[in-house]
């Protein structure tokens, strides 16, 4: 038994799962309730991962709120829930599309088709890190098994270039010098053998949720519960761009509309106008002089 194949034998991800050995064998039913089992101990391993989400989380708003961008990497199917952070948070929360990418093993025709291979590559992901990166930046690294050349590759660029660097990860037992953040997901092993993209995946994609949208609520693009900073990009967005400046401001929704329109449907502007009662100028004034948050100005 060669080196590597031992290696990879004793992952985590890459464990027998005995709960789930009779699948071929029993009512799909069955196989239904099973999975949903396995589904809900995803939960509990995201949960004892708070801490480190925290701090994944306070990173990702220092390097955005000082002017850095954060840049996603992954392969599979850990590179496309990177993909769609970084698609997701500018229209969410107003930010730039620079500031927030997301790269890909394999390139972008992987997000739709498997290159496999890819993903084997460490060069490629230092490469192509080492050209978009400089201080002040945050690398996210996402590899199930922790052990993704590719990843680990784009994480040592970042390094190297004096950036933050964070690996999301179902391998507890992965220790990532290049990583400054390690959020390690224990999620056992997987109903399929080998399958990431089941029970991983889903712990994934939560801790991605709760970092990047509670990096977003303490950098200001959230007032309680609203995304105050929302882009009009479509009808939907724009009926919302309304119903949150009605709502926060305190007006009829054609009042909303009205205010959104003379400020080019600047959803923080249009509510400030309309809850303190002040022209365009003044209320973009207060908001910069308050970082863009709003509860010093609203209450």
């Amino acid at each position: 038994m060669n080196e590597k194949f031992k290696k990879y034998s004793r992952l985590p991800t890459e464990q027998n799962n005995p709960r789930t050995r009779d699948f071929d064998r029993i009512p799909l039913r069955r196989v239904l309730e099973k999975l949903n089992y396995e589904d809900s101990l995803v939960h509990r391993a995201v949960g004892k991962s708070i801490p480190r989400v925290e701090k994944a989380a306070r990173l990702i708003s220092k390097v955005y709120l000082a002017g850095g961008s954060v840049f996603f990497i992954g392969a599979g199917t850990s590179g496309r829930l990177g993909v769609l952070e970084a698609a997701e948070l500018p229209p969410t929360y107003g930010v730039e599309p620079e500031r927030f990418q997301a790269l890909m093993a394999g390139g972008q025709m992987a997000v739709f088709h498997s290159k496999e291979g890819a993903e084997d590559i460490f060069e490629n992901g230092f490469k192509e890190i080492k050209k978009l990166i400089k201080k002040g930046d945050a690398v996210i690294g996402i590899a199930a098994s922790g052990v993704t050349p590719y990843v680990k590759g784009g994480l040592a660029a970042g390094k190297k270039a004096g950036a933050r660097t964070v690996l999301i990860t179902c391998n507890p037992k992965e220790r990532t010098p290049e990583a400054d953040i390690t959020v390690a997901l224990d999620v056992g092993p997987e109903p399929i053998s080998g399958s990431t993209r089941m029970k991983s995946g889903t712990a994934t994609k939560l801790a991605l949720n709760m970092a990047t949208t509670s990096a977003m609520i303490i950098s200001g693009k959230v007032y309680r519960n609203w995304m105050v900073d929302v882009k009009t990009t479509s009808q939907k967005l724009a009926l919302r761009a309304e119903r949150i400046t009605s709502t926060l401001g305190g007006v009829p929704q054609e009042e909303a509309r009205r205010l959104l329109d003379n400020t080019g449907n600047d959803v923080k502007t249009a509510i400030v106008m309309a809850r303190r009662g002040i022209d365009i100028k003044k209320a973009r004034l207060l908001i910069r002089k308050h970082k863009g948050f709003l509860k010093p100005i609203l209450g």
